[in-house]
């Protein structure tokens, strides 16, 4: 099929709105205009940015709401309430002055929850949808319906719910969206009445929103596009209440990159802008303050990595013979791990990307594979801490200078009343480096044992001191590996500098200072190597 052939799907965005009810999730109106224009960068069509008058946040967004250069933002709100005039419900009225070009009502299509949620009739119920509609299009602005509950409304009372689409579209709706607001429909029923409903109502002017409680939002909204709905309402990175929306992050680059979709239909996101995806999906989780999902599809740092070395091996003679897509198409790479189930492929291949130049028949990369497999049967994991597998590896080829070395270590630990009587725990570090030969002691205080260590380590390392100060520790996790009190642990490091450069350290130990104290000396080397420090 040419590209003038296929037909456009148009896509909305729920972020902002939908979103905004997962738990733990609080945006505040800074966060809601970076989101905005992000997503408006991508290429959506719609931006639904929350419901005017519901709460502050969202009062002072639509007071002031941010540029967007192609997408229309669009506002929330019920449709009017029952024995309320148009002109006479404070709620309509603070929907309709926002300052959205587009307002997105939802309505109960449900009758259940007509008669015992709104506790009006049935009519009442079509009327308000109706008489919303029509005021928002007497307004200027483009009027769509959220017909909420509508697939579990359909099954139990096919009429009403239908009624409810036809009130909607019949007023000028310019979409009516079939919601599966409990998410408990099964894809093969999502088709199957969609397919009913476009009969009536032309899918040009359906949508469909879904929400992933049996992990099928992705595959229901895909299975109403197959059906004829033409509009898809969903999320960034899924998020949302309960078990979250449709994933926007999965949903676009499966309508773009795979032939069933692609050759049918196209939507406003460029080849371009799809190789932002990645970087969007990231800017997200950086605004909520919560780690990427790994196992992501398309833009998950493991959507495109392998850890076993026949699977890395065929990678590199053609990465087509274990990726679906091209991971540079979304903005994501291809990553081949160091592990104990990898081979020489995965480990040429990660040197060859950290720009460790070594031939492939170098006698040192069997040792340093053989030195891999040892340190992950104590318990080490370097698939997320590159820059230690970094370390390692140069070593091995002997192109890590020493810049220091620490002889020895202390901690203490002591529980106590300040001078204002409060119950504080202080930890105190003390920690004997040798530098250039020369050897130095230092003493840190901090909130606990590894801030204390990072205090006192950092406290005096000489010449090096200057290259270290915007060095900071970003994050820190700690993993048990055995049972007991005697546990092995493994500890994580994230650190990050002001170039915005992040790198993770690890380090194992039966005692969870040592392990923390292994990845910290890690990421302070890493830091003096990255920035061409000399030997003292």
């Amino acid at each position: 099929m040419s590209r003038m052939s296929r037909e456009r799907l148009h896509l909305f965005d729920t972020t902002l709105r939908d979103g905004a009810q997962t738990p733990g999730i609080d945006f505040s109106v800074e966060d809601k205009v970076l989101i905005a224009r992000t997503l408006d960068r991508l290429g959506l069509d719609y931006i639904e940015g929350g419901y005017p008058g519901a709460n502050p946040t969202d009062t002072q967004f639509f007071s002031r709401p941010p540029k967007l250069a192609r997408a229309r933002l669009t506002a929330f709100g019920m449709t009017k309430r029952p024995g309320r005039s148009v002109s006479n419900d404070p709620g309509l009225a603070a929907i309709l002055d926002a300052a959205a070009p587009a307002i997105c009502f939802v309505a109960k299509s449900w009758d259940f929850h007509v008669t015992t949620a709104l506790q009006c009739s049935l009519e009442e119920n079509l009327e308000a949808i109706s008489g919303s509609v029509e005021a928002a299009i007497a307004r200027g602005r483009e009027a769509m319906v959220d017909c909420e509950h509508f697939f579990d409304g359909y099954k139990r009372n096919r009429d009403y719910a239908l009624a409810c689409v036809h009130a909607a579209h019949d007023a000028g709706a310019s979409w009516v969206i079939l919601c599966d607001t409990n998410g408990g429909t099964l894809p093969h029923e999502i088709e199957e009445i969609v397919a009913e409903v476009v009969k009536l109502v032309p899918g040009e002017d359906i949508g469909i929103h879904s929400h992933n409680d049996t992990e099928n939002a992705v595959a229901n909204s895909l299975a109403a596009v197959r059906a004829g709905a033409r509009q898809i309402q969903g999320t960034l990175n899924g998020i949302g209440e309960r078990c979250g929306n449709a994933n926007l992050t999965s949903i676009i680059p499966t309508l773009m990159l795979k032939s069933a979709y692609a050759g049918r239909f196209e939507i406003g996101v460029t080849p371009e802008a799809l190789a932002e995806l990645t970087h969007a999906s990231r800017v997200l989780d950086e605004i909520l303050n919560r780690a990427p999902l790994r196992q992501a599809p398309y833009v998950g740092e493991s959507a495109f990595a392998t850890k076993a070395g026949i699977h890395a091996s065929a990678i590199i003679k053609d990465p087509r013979t274990y990726e679906h897509v091209p991971p540079e198409a979304v903005g994501n790479r291809r990553r081949l791990l160091i592990s104990d189930q990898g081979g020489k492929s995965n480990v040429l291949a990660v040197l060859g990307r950290l720009g460790v130049e070594v031939a492939p028949d170098d006698p040192r990369i069997g040792r340093l594979l053989e030195d891999v497999k040892a340190r992950e049967a104590l318990g080490f994991s370097y698939e997320g801490a590159e820059a230690s597998f970094e370390l390692l590896a140069r070593r091995a080829l002997g192109t890590v200078p020493e810049f220091f070395r620490v002889e020895s270590f202390r901690i203490m630990v002591e529980r106590r009343h300040n001078a204002l009587g409060e119950l504080v725990t202080v930890s105190e570090a003390t920690v004997k480096i040798n530098v250039g030969g020369e050897i130095r002691m230092s003493v840190g205080e901090g909130n606990g044992p590894v801030n204390a260590l990072d205090q006192a380590l950092r406290k005096d390392l000489g010449a090096y001191n200057d290259l270290i100060g915007d060095l900071e520790l970003v994050d820190y996790k700690v993993r048990i590996l055995t049972g007991g009190t005697a546990a092995v642990t493994r500890v994580l490091i994230e650190s990050g500098d002001a170039t915005g450069e992040r790198w993770f350290t690890v380090g194992v130990s039966p005692n969870i200072v040592d392990a923390s104290f292994q990845a910290l000396i890690d990421s302070i080397t890493y830091k003096l190597l990255r920035t061409g420090a000399a030997p003292v």
